[in-house]
């Protein structure tokens, strides 16, 4: 007969098999620590920082000639955005990834571009975001007759990996053993079929116990 499970009796056999709760979810967070700290490659990731400019400056005279747009600031966040088209889609640059992912994006409608690289080489990833970076300001020049290109930042190499996250994976883990741990021992609780309490042979044969003879050597 199946067996009739309400909150206090799921929460009597959770308190009931606490040792074995405890000791599943430590074993589930142990086991995805090792797993995070031994197994998983390590990621690393580093960027540079390029800007381009709507027009070209004159340095004898401190002005500002053959503009692209009308408009400086805005004309200069288009052309960004235009530039970081021209960059991702170019055979030159993308034949520099060596392996690694690069994202170029432009910084919230300005025009400074940011070249993100990520992989399992830290120096690797740092070599990559400098030649790209360098390689766009060829491209650009090449592509477009007016407007500058500069560098602002040059990529360093990372000193630790942005993942995994050993902490936050030993925490699923914890989290994993625990409702894994609570599982079983509701599943073990219903298909266990033995009489433990007067309460048992109410439920199952519905008459009412009157009374019990003890245990006295237990």
């Amino acid at each position: 007969m199946a067996k009739n499970m309400t909150i206090q009796k799921i929460i009597a056999v959770l308190l009931h098999r606490v040792k074995f709760i405890m000791l599943l979810t430590l074993l589930m967070g142990m086991v995805f620590f090792m797993y995070s700290k031994f197994i998983v490659t390590p990621m690393y990731s580093t960027s540079a920082m390029i800007y381009v400019q709507n027009y070209n400056e004159d340095s004898a005279s401190n002005s500002k000639l053959n503009k692209i747009y009308a408009s400086d600031i805005s004309g200069s966040s288009n052309l960004a955005k235009i530039c970081v088209t021209l960059f991702k889609n170019s055979d030159r640059i993308t034949s520099l990834y060596d392996e690694c992912y690069v994202d170029i994006s432009t910084n919230d409608d300005t025009f400074f571009i940011t070249i993100s690289v990520s992989g399992d080489d830290p120096q690797k990833c740092a070599n990559v975001a400098n030649q790209v970076a360098e390689e766009c300001q060829d491209v650009f020049k090449s592509f477009l007759e007016f407007g500058q290109i500069g560098s602002i930042r040059s990529a360093k190499v990372p000193e630790r990996p942005y993942e995994p996250n050993n902490l936050k994976n030993t925490f699923y883990g914890l989290a994993a053993g625990f409702v894994l741990s609570c599982v079983i021992s509701i599943l073990l609780e219903l298909v266990d079929t033995t009489i433990k309490a007067d309460d048992d042979l109410q439920e199952m044969y519905e008459v009412p116990v009157f009374a019990e003879i003890p245990d006295f050597d237990s």
